[in-house]
């Protein structure tokens, strides 16, 4: 196999580094050169892979403020939460991206870009830069997954860059498209226009312990988690206080906003962690409580576990109701979230036969699906 450099781009947050990070880590394992391109919040994490790191763009947050600003304040607004994200994403971070990897085309000249989804500014520098580009996608793909109004914004960017794209793929920008998510559940169709590559999605997590009595207890595993960028602590006592009345030992992972010191007097059954290494853990729990974000609601799937979405935002409410049609699981949107809907759902779901044949029928599919270590030879035939 023809040696190649490969340059990988995420936006800076777990939720859209750890997915690209198993096909970065087999591009390597390999032998092709691997450089990984992402904002300074996460460089710590690409180097203790042995990958290459490129400084680029901003974090979220930092692209989150720059929008506020451009409508008269740097403070963070709820209210103002619609149109922050789609100057954040539809322009502030795309354009962040092209300005600085266009000189690190130039200069370190990778034969192919793998951006995921979301980072479509790196691909529009590959597209600039006439280097192959590839898509890392994430969920499901179809008309919704990117709002109108970002998608304006994207296309006045696109426009000003003097690049065409094709109707409809303006995100994936008509380039092949990774596709981790199981064939049975993806939009098939709206994908029909571009070549989609199939690939299993492979949990990752950065190394660590778990606590010994995670395959010692006796009674059913709840893994509780909100994620790095929704939790708080409101939501964590609410979906507490309900999983406490279940008949198992519950896991909380508090993420990195809420110190674990800020839910005091849980019950015995309750063990609560600042972090976790997630995709360990998934192997050994027999039910999810989380807020829906695309990669832990992919990876439980995987792990033929079953799930209780909470969403919060962004996407999560389209994959809570993906769980719930599927019969994977189960959601509680808005004011549904209580305590002792908690409960009763999450009691529910640890012993419904249907919802364990839906999710042993979903984890075999994605095991069936190609490892990333048989779709680095796809990459290296695109690199051309």
């Amino acid at each position: 196999m023809d040696r190649v450099r490969i340059l990988f781009s995420s936006l800076g947050s777990h939720g859209h580094v750890y997915p690209i990070l198993p096909l970065a880590i087999a591009a390597r394992a390999q032998g092709h050169d691997v450089l990984y391109a992402v904002d300074s919040g996460f460089h710590a994490t690409v180097e203790n892979l042995g990958l290459t790191v490129v400084d680029a763009g901003m974090s979220i947050w930092s692209a989150f403020r720059q929008a506020n600003e451009l409508h008269g304040t740097s403070a963070f607004r709820r209210d103002m939460l619609r149109q922050t994200a789609v100057d954040a994403f539809g322009s502030l971070l795309p354009r962040a991206f092209v300005n600085d990897l266009e000189p690190v085309l130039e200069r370190d000249k990778p034969d192919l870009v793998v951006f995921e989804i979301i980072n479509a500014g790196a691909g529009l520098a590959a597209l600039r830069a006439g280097i192959p580009a590839v898509c890392h996608g994430f969920g499901k793909m179809d008309e919704n997954l990117v709002p109108e109004a970002m998608s304006e914004v994207f296309l006045e960017y696109v426009a000003e860059l003097g690049i065409s794209l094709p109707n409809g793929q303006h995100y994936g920008l008509g380039s092949p498209y990774l596709d981790p998510f199981p064939p049975s559940l993806q939009d098939l169709e709206f994908l029909s226009d571009v070549d989609r590559i199939e690939m299993r999605p492979v949990p990752f997590a950065e190394p660590g312990e778990l606590p010994g009595w995670v395959t010692e207890r006796s009674r059913p595993l709840v893994y509780l988690t909100f994620g790095t960028a929704f939790s708080n602590p409101d939501v964590l006592r609410t979906a507490i206080t309900g999983l406490a009345g279940v008949d198992a030992e519950v896991l909380v992972a508090t993420g990195p906003q809420v110190e674990p010191s800020a839910l005091t007097d849980v019950p015995g059954n309750v063990h609560v962690l600042p972090w976790v290494p997630q995709a360990d853990l998934l192997a050994h729990a027999d039910l999810v409580v989380h807020h829906g974000g695309a990669g832990t609601t992919v990876s439980s799937m995987a792990n033929g576990v079953p799930q209780l979405v909470l969403p919060q935002g962004a996407d999560q409410f389209r994959n809570g109701e993906l769980v719930t049609t599927t019969g994977l699981g189960a959601a509680l949107v808005a004011e549904q979230f209580t305590s002792d809907a908690v409960q009763e759902t999450a009691a529910k779901l640890l012993t419904d036969g249907d919802v364990r044949a839906a999710n042993a029928r979903i984890a075999a599919e994605i095991a069936a699906m190609p490892h990333p270590d048989e779709v680095v030879p796809k990459l290296v035939e695109l690199a051309g």
